[in-house]
């Protein structure tokens, strides 16, 4: 009679079949290789995981330090067209402000002119705003740096006070107070057209909103001082809307065409930035994919340990077989066996990956520190810091997918040893 304790009619994944698993794991000196492509599993599976979850956040925490600071800063949904040149857009704004979901629409002018510093000069965008849109542009208002917005849009025409991206003040060698020359190519209309406009302002302060693209190329100026100082009369470029929602902006579309009427031409910001949020998603697509094809590597080394740990312990397979172990049981011992490593080294790299994106920003200052070296240029990635962003779902489906993988690639070379014939493998014993 077969032992019931080794034969089929044991509890499947008992301890008995553990204990065997547990012990082919733990490998002597004579089956060394066996170790070290275990070892060289452990840690491949290990680096996958964490690689994989370290560049997701990183990439999640990307897309999403640049969605707050464009969306913060720029509107989500646009109305340009003629009705803006209108009287009636004054009476259209305080419209679209009271359409549900909407919590900022602000007429707007936007144009290029040179800025003229401490004997420097640099390309600069204006912005035209009001001052009480421009402190419920929170973005910008809780980020001052130096100076104020105290005396922004006082006097005749909205004064000469004027709002700088604090890098580019530090271009152009000004500071709060200081005086800052503004060149635009179209000024007023005269009768030989328009002509280049040139005026000297005071910088009221100067804003950082941690984006380089933002901090080194605008400046805010009072709505009616930038009407006069591009020739636009009464009229501006677009009315810029925020929501309290940026999801829902191409929903929000038909509504807001219906209050601006026929004249007006609505644009959201996916539309503004299609090509670059497209290739932003390709590129993340992309290298989850080459990742993954890592971490199937990683797995794959399973089966070359597992098929020698087949080939040294055949004649214990054998010996397991006659003692009354069903293939059942042989199969379980070495599926365990394999999946042990896929299960360790992906916990690990699960832990690392984790604690990694939890003190990255330690972690890039003793790097900077240790180094001397700037690792994340702003002026190359707009940001100020490497961002992370962990998404727990997708950490799930990553650890998941890798367990999976490291499940199949133990099947085949357990389903090899429990098909072993004993009497073959003992023949030469």
């Amino acid at each position: 009679m077969s032992n019931p304790t080794l034969g089929g009619r044991g509890q499947p994944f008992g301890v008995w079949e553990r204990t065997v698993a547990g012990r082919y794991l733990r490998a002597k000196k004579s089956q060394g290789g066996v170790a070290l492509i275990s070892i060289i599993s452990f840690i491949g599976i290990t680096l996958a995981v964490a690689v994989l979850i370290i560049v997701m956040s990183v990439m999640n925490g990307f897309r999403s330090e640049l969605l707050n600071r464009i969306l913060g800063f720029n509107g989500h949904v646009y109305v340009a067209g003629g009705v803006l040149q209108t009287p009636e857009r004054d009476p259209m704004v305080v419209r679209l402000r009271a359409l549900p979901g909407v919590i900022q629409a602000a007429p707007v002018i936007e144009a290029q002119a040179m800025a003229l510093g401490m004997g420097q000069i640099s390309g600069a965008i204006v912005r035209g705003l009001s001052p009480a849109d421009l402190k419920a542009t929170e973005i910008i208002s809780s980020n001052i740096v130096s100076g104020s917005l105290e005396g922004f849009g006082d006097g005749e025409y909205g004064g000469d006070m004027i709002l700088v991206g604090d890098d580019l003040a530090r271009n152009l060698g000004v500071q709060a107070g200081d005086a800052l020359t503004l060149i635009s190519p179209t000024g007023g209309a005269t009768a030989f057209g328009a002509t280049p406009q040139r005026k000297s302002y005071t910088v009221a302060g100067t804003f950082k909103v941690g984006m380089s693209q933002y901090d080194q190329a605008f400046i805010y100026m009072p709505l009616a001082q930038a009407q006069l100082f591009f020739g636009r009369d009464t009229g501006v470029d677009f009315v810029e809307m925020k929501l309290a929602d940026p999801d829902k902006a191409v929903d929000m579309k038909p509504d807001v065409a219906r209050v601006a009427g026929p004249a007006s031409i609505v644009t959201d910001w996916t539309q503004k930035n299609a090509s670059y949020w497209g290739a932003l998603q390709v590129e993340r697509n992309v290298m989850f994919l080459i990742l993954t094809m890592l971490l199937f590597i990683a797995a794959m080394n399973i089966i070359s340990g597992l098929v020698m740990l087949v080939k040294n312990k055949s004649r214990d397979i054998a010996i397991l077989r006659t003692m009354g172990a069903g293939q059942g049981s042989i199969l379980r011992i070495f599926f365990m066996t394999g999946a042990t490593i896929g299960i360790l080294g992906t916990a690990t790299g699960l832990l690392i990956g984790v604690l990694f994106c939890t003190f990255i920003g330690e972690i890039q200052q003793f790097v900077e520190w240790a180094t001397g070296a700037q690792v994340f240029n702003s002026d190359v990635y707009f940001l100020t810091r490497v961002p992370a962003k962990i998404d727990w779902l997708e950490v799930g489906g990553i650890t998941g997918g890798a367990l999976v993988m490291t499940f199949i690639a133990s099947l085949p070379s357990a389903w090899r040893a429990s098909r072993l014939d004993p009497v073959e493998a003992l023949r030469y014993e």
